[in-house]
């Protein structure tokens, strides 16, 4: 099938187009440079033009117009994914949702939004609205849109809570629009979330969310040092127990991590600390205050309630998941990360066995989560990038010592997830994208069903585009 971009342009010129080269190679890219890797590999990509749909029908008629004349449609937030998930590997569309902004309902327990609304947005109108808010949310919260962190995003500022976005309840609905001759509107409940979620829009482009809230607190940010990490790693899982006390993050930074990179914390942390970032409920403190008298060593730096630092550290969550690494990567461009599953059986054993093979290397930066209705652990861990092949060899050892990678120096959907096909998210994308159109390269198994995964996928589309 060869594209037919000029013609696709012309059909759709009465909708809000761009096509100003500079506009849109930087509407083509996201934080895919966080891997080296992917910088070496994706830096020439560029799509052909961008659309800005303003309603459903809009995106319907995009899809509609792109279908006939074969030109490739890559949906897009404000691309805050670090996976190379918004890149147009084979140029085309750029299908923007930012106009796509509404919170179009607010409910006891849930609201109805659009896809481009940014997290933040959500937040502010329904905790006016009604004192709640979102469950979970990653930490570029400040500008991330909601159909990009269901669509890339598998958790963040709340799983300590409520899990990753995929379990059951965390997503009500989704309205989803087909790539055919004539798109459908499917709404998707239920099992058949899956098939959406996290596709990074390969088999179907999402117009409508509707997702569940908690009640909105004034959430307490604190900052703890302690000076033995493993304590810290036991204080973490064991706050995380509670039942009773309720936390929406807690986030462990190896040292030095909050020394070298964390600029407005590092005056307040001693040599060889170990940092603990935290959210708690207010009426929560009272006994957070009583859980910390079993670690004497334990020191409370900052609260966003009562401290006074000289400069502001900002909201705490900003210091967590992804922020992490990018704090890291404007003190030292050789920095790099990869996102490790540690589990729920014995995590905090898996993690000393890693540390000690690696530190400082690998820096652990651990993300307590939920998984299954037990405390788990997850890794966004700092890597000192020297090599690609080091790099190989590493995710290769923590593969062998049990230590699950979902590999960030990848941009496929399998090569980041569990390196197997996931047959509902191929099933629908025959029925829903017939001509493969949607995001090309991003899905091994429409391209190539019996890779084996023995090296990285390279869709061999891509040489053309970065030509």
């Amino acid at each position: 099938m060869k594209p037919n971009v000029a013609a696709a342009l012309a059909a759709l010129s009465h909708l809000e187009i761009d096509t100003n080269p500079v506009a849109v190679k930087a509407k083509s890219r996201d934080f895919f440079w966080y891997s080296p890797v992917l910088k070496a590999r994706l830096d020439g990509v560029v799509g052909d033009f961008v659309v800005s749909p303003k309603s459903e029908a809009e995106v319907i008629e995009v899809l509609k117009t792109c279908y006939a004349h074969n030109v490739p449609v890559t949906t897009r937030g404000t691309g805050t994914g670090n996976y190379g998930q918004a890149m147009p590997l084979a140029g085309g569309c750029i299908l923007h949702m930012h106009k796509m902004n509404a919170v179009k309902e607010i409910h006891p327990g849930r609201c109805i939004v659009e896809p481009g609304c940014l997290l933040k947005d959500i937040d502010a109108a329904c905790i006016s609205h009604s004192a709640q808010e979102l469950r979970m949310f990653s930490s570029t919260w400040a500008t991330a849109t909601i159909g990009g962190f269901i669509a890339g995003g598998s958790g963040g500022v709340g799983s300590v809570r409520w899990g990753s976005l995929r379990d059951p309840g965390n997503i009500i609905r989704l309205r989803v629009i087909t790539m055919e001759e004539e798109p459908r509107i499917l709404e998707c409940r239920g099992d058949d979330l899956h098939r959406v979620s996290h596709a990074y829009g390969t088999n179907g482009i999402i117009t409508e969310i509707e997702i569940p809230l908690a009640p909105a607190y004034d959430w307490v940010g604190i900052f703890v040092t302690l000076p033995d990490f493993d304590e810290a790693m036991q204080f973490s899982y064991d706050l995380a127990s509670c039942d009773g006390l309720l936390i929406k993050l807690a986030t462990i930074f190896e040292a030095p991590t909050a020394q070298d990179y964390f600029q407005r914390v590092a005056p307040h942390v001693q040599p060889g600390d170990t940092v603990l970032a935290l959210m708690v409920a207010p009426h929560a403190m009272e006994a957070f205050t009583t859980f910390c008298t079993q670690f004497p060593t334990a020191k409370v730096i900052y609260r966003s309630d009562a401290s006074d630092w000289d400069r502001d550290p900002g909201h705490v969550f900003e210091y967590g998941w992804n922020h992490t690494t990018l704090r890291a990567l404007k003190v030292d461009p050789t920095i790099t990360y990869l996102q490790v599953g540690y589990g729920t059986d014995d995590p905090l054993a898996l993690i000393a066995e890693i540390r000690a093979k690696f530190s400082p290397e690998v820096l652990q930066h651990i993300e307590v989560t939920r998984q299954n209705g037990r405390v788990a652990m997850g890794g966004l861990s700092l890597v000192k990038f020297t090599t690609e092949a080091r790099l190989d060899e590493i995710v290769a050892l923590h593969e062998a010592a049990g230590a699950m990678v979902f590999n960030p120096h990848r941009y496929t959907l399998e090569e980041g997830g569990r390196q197997s096909t996931d047959q509902r998210q191929l099933d629908f994308k025959r029925e829903a994208d017939p001509k493969g159109l949607l995001n090309p390269g991003k899905m091994i198994a429409w391209d190539n069903p019996d890779w084996s995964y023995d090296q990285m996928y390279a869709w061999p589309g891509l040489t053309k585009v970065a030509e």
